[in-house]
């Protein structure tokens, strides 16, 4: 087995062991040796889960401390995907961090009228289903869509189609848990993705790149309670 799949598995063994142990934000994880020695895998495995755990910022690094829990993601997540798939769905945001923070910068340089009215109209439809009591991930994949579209860069739209699945199952959970939170969170939703569509009918390549990766940070801080 690659190291990469050896990683994906310690990530998982240590949410679980998150969860299972009752583990809260500040506890500490035991030591990167004594979790090679209960995954039975090298302590290079699990520093590379250890790494991706922070990046998604459900663990953080403390110099000369070790690891200690940072958030622990919502049980709402077990519906949308197995805990196994938690590794791979999470680690798609740092990918989309760069592809669609440049899809939006060269959308609002490059966007034609006709473009824009599709953004808009996808932003209208997103407000809609945002405030009725519909799934809404469809209109949200349809926006992030239109804005890849605008590109006039095919290349981009064959990558953001490689990520939908990974995608689909992070907007369904996203919109899902900010429902069962207090109305602010879904208006911050509608917020962001506002402010996108505000820089490119702007043609301001740096704000929209800018508010597109303020979306997807705040989006992954969605998944956590």
């Amino acid at each position: 087995m690659s190291e990469g799949r050896l990683a994906d598995r310690a990530y998982t063994g240590i949410v679980e062991m998150i969860n299972s142990d009752g583990l809260e934000v500040g506890d500490r994880l035991p030591s990167e040796s004594r979790l090679a020695e209960i995954f039975g895998m090298s302590r290079t495995v699990v520093r590379e889960a250890l790494v991706r755990l922070a990046a998604d910022s459900i663990t953080e690094a403390r110099r000369g401390a070790g690891s200690y829990v940072k958030n622990r993601p919502s049980d709402k997540l077990g519906a949308y995907m197995p805990l196994s798939e938690l590794p791979s769905t999470m680690g798609s945001y740092e990918v989309r961090f760069v592809l669609e923070a440049e899809a939006a910068r060269l959308a609002a340089m490059r966007r034609s009228a006709e473009e824009m009215a599709s953004i808009e109209d996808a932003l209208s439809k997103l407000r809609s289903a945002l405030l009725s009591s519909a799934p809404a991930h469809a209109e949200d994949m349809e926006l992030h869509r239109q804005i890849v579209l605008a590109t006039a860069n095919p290349a981009f739209l064959v990558a953001f189609e490689a990520l939908e699945a990974d995608v689909d199952k992070i907007m369904r959970a996203g919109v899902d848990i900010s429902r069962s939170r207090p109305p602010e969170a879904i208006e911050a939703m509608m917020r962001e993705h506002e402010m996108i569509v505000e820089a490119i009918r702007a043609q301001d390549g740096d704000g929209a790149a800018l508010a597109m990766r303020w979306h997807l940070s705040c989006g992954r801080k969605r998944l956590m309670p």
